[in-house]
């Protein structure tokens, strides 16, 4: 059980450093790692009930929080119930009448920081019931304490990077002509699941690549058939306990010709770079360029098109990110992946991608599934 009284401290001394009297948080990775309250699983659509405007928290310095819910979420999605601690808005009830209600217990609020995910809605509902103080991102508050894990996270961490290795070593040799991306995607998120995944971290990805068509990376999934003489790059992740894994590998269908060869074993190198760059007070950046310069120097530097990886966690995309543009200095307990590729439309295609700790002494990968080049008949 993580301790959330302990992590609602730390962002109560964060509140009083900043100067927010008071901070509303909708349901969302930040709202879990305080509460504990859980997320329901993404879907395309938008999920809505009567109220749902109103579902979130409101947190104090020094205060237990107070968590404002509609009744359809306290009834379907909490596993545990709902406890007695939570004002719960009914269907026929004056939503705003009961959000003034609780405003009213917070006094005169002079500075409202707010998550950075919150509905539109909700924001012009807070600020008629609060008065329209000043508005600041709680981004800047609560993501300075998920960056660096505590023991208890990294051991779920490292238990969702195990189900990807895992699922990767029985999928991996599924991996033939004739089989499509979309049975190959259906069974990873079936094993993910058998071996107690949450929900996929996100969308599953099968990339095919090769010389026989333009497919680019922006297209995931398709239902076409894998055929000889493609690269199959995984794009996939579980979640333990709320907290994710990102992990890629490539297998090539058939013989590799040298392009291939060169291109792979530069991606990988490129990965080994960027890993051998992470230490504390090393930023985010200087590690980009280091996995990055790999590729340029090997003459594909206009195919590795995106960062080279980004924070994790509760989230699978986290501030901050490896790239070029961020300054962020590392520190020992960050998670972040490092997954560098080369993806050239109607040539080759190769990536991969493993989450790493940054420790005193380096860094550390969770993963365990080799990186040496896979090659199927």
């Amino acid at each position: 059980m993580f301790d959330f009284t302990e992590r609602r401290a730390r962002l109560g001394d964060r509140m009083g450093e900043a100067g927010i009297d008071l901070l509303f948080l909708p349901i969302s990775g930040d709202l879990e790692y305080l509460t504990g309250i859980p997320r329901r699983e993404p879907s395309f659509g938008n999920v809505s009930y009567r109220h749902g405007w109103v579902a979130g928290a409101f947190f104090r310095h020094g205060k237990e929080p107070v968590v404002v819910l509609p009744r359809m979420i306290t009834e379907f999605e909490l596993p545990d119930g709902a406890s007695r601690d939570i004002v719960i808005v009914k269907e026929t009830d004056d939503a705003d009448a009961l959000l003034t209600r609780v405003a009213g217990g917070f006094g005169k609020v002079r500075s409202l920081a707010v998550g950075a995910r919150t509905w539109a809605e909700t924001l012009i509902h807070l600020r008629d019931a609060l008065g329209d103080p000043p508005l600041s991102n709680a981004d800047a508050l609560i993501n300075p304490l998920r960056r660096i894990k505590s023991a208890e996270e990294m051991e779920r961490m490292t238990a969702a990077a195990r189900i990807v290795d895992d699922v990767m070593a029985v999928v991996g040799p599924q991996v033939r002509p004739g089989v499509t991306e979309a049975e190959l995607a259906a069974q990873v998120n079936l094993e993910m699941k058998r071996r107690g995944s949450r929900v996929e971290s996100f969308d599953t990805g099968i990339i095919s690549t090769g010389r026989t068509d333009q497919r680019d990376a922006g297209t995931r999934l398709t239902t076409a058939p894998i055929r000889a003489g493609s690269s199959v790059s995984f794009d996939v992740g579980a979640v333990v306990d709320g907290y994710c894994s990102d992990f890629g590998r490539t297998i090539f269908v058939g013989e590799p010709d040298a392009e291939f060869r060169r291109v792979y074993d530069l991606v990988i190198a490129s990965q080994a770079a960027g890993i051998k760059a992470v230490r504390p007070g090393v930023t985010a950046a200087e590690v980009d360029h280091a996995s990055r310069a790999v590729i340029d120097e090997g003459g594909y530097g206009e195919w590795f098109r995106h960062r080279t990886g980004h924070a994790i966690g509760l989230d699978v995309h986290e501030y901050p990110f490896i790239s070029e543009e961020d300054q962020t200095p590392l520190q020992p307990g960050m998670t972040f992946t490092i997954e560098p590729s080369v993806f050239w439309p109607g040539h080759v295609g190769a990536r991969i991608e493993d989450v790493i700790v940054c420790e005193a002494s380096g860094a550390r990968s969770l993963n365990r599934y080799s990186a040496a080049l896979v090659v199927n008949d």
